[in-house]
């Protein structure tokens, strides 16, 4: 009895034994996002922080900002224009996600409260800050938070449009941006304005203001278009950001393709001017070059044979030459004194009078 009476007792202790095992170890293995620590939390101008990460995804490219008028509860309220961009630096996180870098420590062009702003480059987009006070910086209160209508993404965002043959010419590229937003807020949006952004490669974006005419209710959705341009001549990969009250909703990667038809231009340009140009001087040089008169025409081969006349009774051919003709040499039994009756006296047999009568 005393056993089976126990029984229910130890099965009661491992139970909670087990109980506390699972406990312990469920903050070990939370993955709570990705995080970002500094060495020390202040540091002055010129100086330099090491800067460490976790809960990133593995292999992304990762950019680490010192920004301005930002805290880590609200992110960077003025977006990327609050940072020192130029002296910003890029980090790839190893195979488990995370990272080691130090970065120098600079003014950025608003006041603080700062933090340094880490950000993914490519792929699905995430982002941490730490605040970091910049010692000799100016501090100004952050402008109060809006507690009216905010809005959220909602769908994907896709570009729509295509190129054309006046872009494969270098005419610039331009699509329309499409996103869906809601409000999530307690006051509806009238009019907003969102800043569409472009950046190529690794480099910030290029903020323009755009104004979207409508009004958008608490609770409510709306469909977002929006125009989006580069330079003429622009190629390669581009990623077109939307942001609005200082949060960047959606991103988009755009590949934008060279341009072949300039290449061709300007190799039709290296091939045909080239060639017009010897032509231009191959006729200048032949214009200007003097004139020699022609050589005389060179006098009939002699073959050591007299030249024959023609049969009599019988013209000469069209275009014969008279002179040619007058030319040729008289035969042995006819000469120029000769007259008709010398001719038949001397054609007639020997011993014979032509002139006797038979």
């Amino acid at each position: 009895m005393s056993c089976v009476a126990r029984l229910p007792y130890l099965s009661l202790s491992v139970l909670l034994v087990f109980l506390l095992v699972l406990a312990g170890a469920g903050p070990v293995g939370a993955v709570d996002g990705p995080r970002v620590e500094l060495s020390k939390a202040q540091a002055g101008a010129g100086g330099s922080v090491t800067v460490t990460g976790s809960g990133w995804r593995a292999r992304a490219l990762l950019t680490l900002l010192v920004c301005g008028q930002a805290e880590p509860d609200r992110g960077v309220t003025g977006g990327t224009n609050s940072c020192a961009n130029a002296d910003g630096r890029a980090v790839t996180t190893d195979a488990e996600g995370r990272f080691r870098r130090a970065l120098p420590v600079v003014e950025p062009p608003v006041p603080c409260p700062c933090v340094v702003h880490v950000e993914t480059v490519t792929g699905a987009g995430a982002e941490a800050d730490a605040a970091l006070q910049v010692a000799g910086h100016t501090v100004e209160p952050l402008p109060a938070e809006r507690s009216g209508g905010r809005l959220s993404p909602l769908a994907d965002t896709r570009l729509r449009g295509s190129d054309g043959l006046l872009t494969w010419f270098g005419s610039p590229p331009a699509r329309t941006l499409e996103v869906t937003v809601g409000n999530v807020g307690t006051s509806p949006v009238k009019n907003p304005v969102f800043q569409v952004g472009t950046a190529h490669g690794v480099f910030a974006p290029q903020w323009q203001d755009q104004r979207w005419r409508g009004t958008i209710r608490p609770g409510g959705e709306a469909r977002i278009e929006l125009p989006v341009e580069l330079a003429a001549g622009a190629h390669g990969d581009y990623t077109v950001s939307l942001m609005y009250g200082g949060k960047v909703l959606a991103e988009h990667p755009w590949g934008v393709g060279r341009p072949w038809g300039v290449t061709l231009f300007w190799v039709l340009v290296l091939l045909v001017v080239p060639a017009a140009l010897f032509r231009a001087g191959l006729a200048v040089v032949d214009h200007v070059r003097p004139r020699h008169p022609g050589h005389a025409a060179r006098p009939a081969r002699r073959t050591g044979l007299p030249a024959l006349p023609h049969p009599p009774g019988k013209r000469a051919g069209r275009g014969t030459n008279a002179h040619t003709l007058s030319a040729a040499p008289a035969l042995p039994w006819v000469t120029p004194d000769a007259g008709p009756d010398d001719a038949d006296r001397s054609s007639a047999p020997p011993g014979r009078d032509p002139t006797t009568k038979a």
